[in-house]
């Protein structure tokens, strides 16, 4: 497996005051020792999760999850008592992130990972930060405007991930056949929408409106149908770890309580985002304002209960 690191530095003025952590103080976690003493963190990006996750160009990474990690690591960093940490950004897909966050070559994962109890057999998840409704993504004259109607259409989705699962378990699914066509990763999925070898992408309906506020004509495409499930994004971290987990959850109940998650949001979903000042329009959700205000690690199992 070909592995691309891409670093930046967090330093501070000034040292941490008072007592420094030394590696022993967090001797049960082996990421807190391998952080300490390594001076690094190896952090998961994905390439073409807008505005959660994207590369926006010359080996740089950024979005919404990607802002929340830095300041959950610079917190981590000065619990260590450290004066600067470089971050390894390393690019994962659909299909390798949770190998690649159970091996160790990852640390924490800031992509578009939801949380379920299939993947929680091998990683582990920091608190909820943000709630997902899977949608379906069409060509805006394609006259698709509900699942009944994929019938005998090329249904697009990423290699490794749940959506068209979710799509045939759906109610309304039921008699529906069509053909599954598979992207690379969420870009290569929404290209074969674009260039008309798929009918429908589905996907988390954040993805789904950040490629097409990205293409070249966003007034082409719409997000139709039925919701077909509720996720929960989570960060994830290696299992069997729990005090690095609780360091990541303490970072991001800081984050909460000091009232900065909706300047977050408004900065990448509302505003005009590098590298083309594209803006996602999404509004933020009342799932996710509970998930904030309601911090926990449950899983999708639990959300889409009847």
């Amino acid at each position: 497996m070909k592995i691309q690191k891409i670093s930046t530095v967090f330093a501070t003025s000034a040292l941490v005051s008072g007592l420094l952590l030394s590696g022993a103080s967090y001797g049960a976690s082996a990421t807190m020792d391998k952080i300490k003493s390594s001076g690094a963190v190896t952090m998961g990006v994905r390439e073409s999760s807008i505005p959660m996750s994207y590369t926006t160009g010359d080996s740089r990474f950024d979005g919404n999850h990607v802002e929340i990690c830095r300041m959950i690591l610079g917190d981590i960093k000065d619990k260590l008592g450290m004066s600067t940490l470089r971050i390894n950004y390393q690019p994962v897909t659909s299909q390798n992130r949770v190998p690649l966050v159970q091996n160790g070559t990852v640390d924490i994962e800031c992509g578009t990972t939801t949380n379920n109890t299939a993947r929680a057999k091998d990683v582990g998840f920091a608190n909820t930060l943000y709630v997902e409704e899977v949608r379906i993504a069409v060509k805006a004259n394609s006259g698709i405007n509900s699942i009944s109607q994929l019938a005998g259409k090329k249904v697009a989705t990423t290699t490794g991930t749940t959506s068209v699962q979710l799509l045939r378990k759906h109610e309304k699914a039921n008699g529906v056949n069509f053909d599954e066509v598979f992207g690379k990763d969420h870009a290569d999925s929404f290209l074969l929408l674009e260039s008309g070898r798929a009918d429908a992408f589905v996907m988390d309906g954040s993805i789904l409106a950040g490629n097409i506020a990205n293409s070249k004509n966003p007034k082409d495409y719409k997000i139709v149908g039925e919701v077909l499930a509720t996720e929960p994004i989570a960060i994830m971290v290696p299992k069997n770890d729990p005090e690095f987990k609780a360091a990541v959850n303490a970072a991001i109940a800081k984050i909460v309580a000091n009232g900065k998650m909706p300047g977050l949001w408004n900065k990448w979903f509302l505003a005009p985002i590098p590298p083309k000042n594209i803006v996602v329009g999404l509004e933020l959700s009342p799932a996710t304002k509970y998930a904030w205000a309601n911090l926990n690690d449950k899983p999708a199992e639990d959300y889409n209960k009847k």
